[in-house]
């Protein structure tokens, strides 16, 4: 198999910087898109300059085109499973955009379908494949700082209101910022060191559910903390950070810094920290809060390349993604009760 044929279901920020990073990347073809807003998706498409065509069901699409290869979901959460499971019944390959699902039990389904089928699957924990956070984990295994001893992640938006049907203010349909956005520093968090003991966090509970998080991870020889919340004011600008403190030196990021990524050794000065750029340049459709497609870029590629090669992912698996959605799972239960909380409690 030389290219893929995708289908690309849900066409709102996330599907319009998946249709771009396609467009770039050899060995893909973008064979149709389904949203049911079908006049306003392909008014975006013709943004971007894609001439895919609009279909109003997943299951449309595929009775169109059985040459589908791999089917990428970019719709709200509560319509992950629905789809997923037709993709991997069908025997497509499957990436999800993350959270994988709105139960560990409707995840369990997903990955049981996937061994069934037989299929590649990932799921779009893209921080796992963002430049700088890339860049930690390689300065972590090489050992060159010295044991890690804290790290501590930030992650600020405000509402996202660009949402159709503001369902991502839903929290029956989104789970709110600590599922929707918090997610990626926890999924990071694990990703780097493994699942902690237990969680102890407290949140801010709004009408579209726990709208900004704190959460300390219990691990036995790192402090590790993180907070993420949206619902910052509409003119506040996205901001994604962390700070890594060394036994030799101090990483420092910052989204909204040039340049984004620094370190200090030992009582030398602060400068620049070299990493790989990102890649895929930025996203002319306008919507969202992040404009670059680096992250987003590099997660497709890596997946495409899985699927071409018959390797399977060895990141941002379906397993990784369930074992993140237990831990935010039991963030926001210690949050509702005020008490640390075992890892693998669900709600």
């Amino acid at each position: 198999m030389n290219s893929l044929n995708i289908a690309l279901v849900g066409f709102g920020f996330m599907g319009s910087m998946h249709a771009q990073i396609y467009s770039q990347l050899d060995g893909a073809r973008l064979i149709g898109v389904v949203d049911p807003l079908g006049d306003s998706a392909r008014a975006k498409l013709r943004k971007i300059g894609c001439n895919a065509p609009v279909y109003a069901s997943l299951a449309e699409l595929l009775l169109e085109h059985p040459e589908t290869d791999m089917v990428d979901l970019c719709t709200p959460l509560d319509a992950h499973e629905q789809d997923a499971l037709l993709a991997l019944k069908s025997r497509r390959h499957l990436f999800c955009e993350k959270p994988l699902a709105p139960t560990l039990a409707a995840a369990d389904r997903i990955i049981e379908a996937a061994k069934r089928a037989g299929v590649m699957a990932q799921v779009g924990h893209c921080i796992r494949f963002w430049p700088e956070y890339q860049a930690l984990r390689k300065f972590v295994r090489n050992g060159n700082g010295g044991r890690l001893l804290s790290l501590n992640l930030t992650r600020q938006s405000p509402r996202p209101n660009y949402t159709v049907d503001n369902w991502a203010n839903q929290e029956r349909r989104s789970g709110g910022a600590a599922l929707d956005l918090h997610i990626h520093d926890t999924d990071f968090v694990l990703a780097l060191l493994g699942q902690p003991r237990s969680v102890n966090s407290i949140a801010t509970f709004d009408f579209s559910g726990p709208s900004h998080i704190f959460t300390i991870y219990d691990y036995s020889d790192v402090a590790v903390a993180a907070e993420g919340g949206w619902n910052y004011p509409s003119q506040h600008k996205f901001r994604m950070a962390f700070q890594a403190l060394f036994e030799r030196a101090c990483i420092d990021y910052d989204s909204n810094n040039s340049p984004t990524l620094a370190i200090t050794w030992n009582d030398g000065p602060s400068q620049p920290f070299e990493f790989d750029p990102p890649v895929g340049g930025e996203s002319r459709s306008g919507e969202g809060n992040l404009s670059s497609l680096g992250g987003y870029f590099n997660e497709l590629k890596a997946f495409l390349e899985c699927i071409l090669s018959g390797t399977p992912p060895a990141d941002a698996t379906l397993e990784d993604a369930r074992a993140s959605l237990a831990v935010v799972f039991a963030e926001i239960k210690s949050a509702r009760e005020r008490l640390p909380a075992a890892v693998g409690a669900s709600i």
